[in-house]
């Protein structure tokens, strides 16, 4: 007698484009969409949608963390200083203290439970997916993405007239990391100016970026190394612990801008 229960292999096509396209027509539309999916911007959707809120995650890669998953210079141990360890407690994930303030956790168990708590809380997410451009409304809002397959970009030039779609919502959050790609195409676009991110300064950057995240540009807030990009702070290396509280604080903010129009 088999093992499994009788499916052909049409249904398993069936099982997985309907449910696929029932989930991207919902996110045409949603409430905030986070552009990139590294520990910032898990982070903030996480804290978002354990709000209540529809969050889209839209990441190029096809893998969620970003270098969470693998720390620095390929030993995939994270650090984090305090207070940020209060983060994987909150998540369940083992650390050591290094040295006083400093802690370090391994790399994938920190990742991956992340993901999780995201998951867990209604994140979805959209993967192999590049981010192309944004949707402006009256006064230059910011209303959402344009998006369109991560492989379409490796195309020669002539072979690539695969139009993007587009994605509404009420607020954008860049955690694209150094590229800054949101904010660098309002840039494009005479609408933001940035300075680019500066040395590595382990204890300024930090600080600094918790600071400096929030709205640059009506309905786009930015958080993670986006940051550093766009004020021209130092950048911190292998160290995690601002790209988790960054991405907390910018759930704060989007937070803040729903209420004021009536949706948090």
């Amino acid at each position: 007698m088999p093992l499994f229960h009788h499916v052909s292999e049409q249904e398993v096509t069936r099982a997985i484009v309907t449910s696929f396209l029932r989930q991207f027509e919902e996110y045409a539309s949603s409430d905030v969409i986070i552009v990139g999916g590294g520990p910032s911007g898990l982070a903030a959707g996480r804290d978002l949608a354990r709000s209540g809120l529809k969050v889209l995650i839209v990441e190029r890669n096809n893998y969620l963390g970003g270098g969470f998953w693998i720390g620095g210079y390929l030993m995939n141990k994270v650090t984090l200083r305090a207070p940020a360890q209060k983060v994987l407690e909150e998540i369940g994930v083992p650390y050591q203290e290094a040295n006083e303030g400093l802690y370090v956790a391994d790399g994938p168990h920190a990742c991956s439970k992340l993901i999780g708590a995201a998951c867990d809380v209604g994140v979805k997410f959209a993967n192999m997916t590049i981010f192309d451009d944004i949707v402006l409304r009256e006064g230059n809002r910011v209303a959402g993405v344009v998006i369109n397959w991560t492989p379409i970009s490796a195309l020669p030039r002539e072979i690539t007239c695969v139009d993007p779609i587009a994605l509404e919502c009420k607020v954008v959050i860049d955690a694209t990391g150094h590229d800054a790609c949101v904010a660098k195409k309002l840039e494009q676009r005479g609408l933001l100016k940035t300075v680019g991110f500066g040395a590595m300064w382990v204890e300024q950057s930090e600080d600094l970026v918790v600071e400096h995240t929030g709205e640059v540009h009506p309905g786009l807030i930015v958080s993670g190394m986006a940051v550093s990009t766009v004020y021209g702070l130092p950048r911190m290396g292998p160290t995690f612990g601002a790209m988790l509280l960054s991405g907390k604080r910018a759930a704060e903010v989007a937070l803040e801008m729903l209420a004021k129009v009536g949706i948090a």
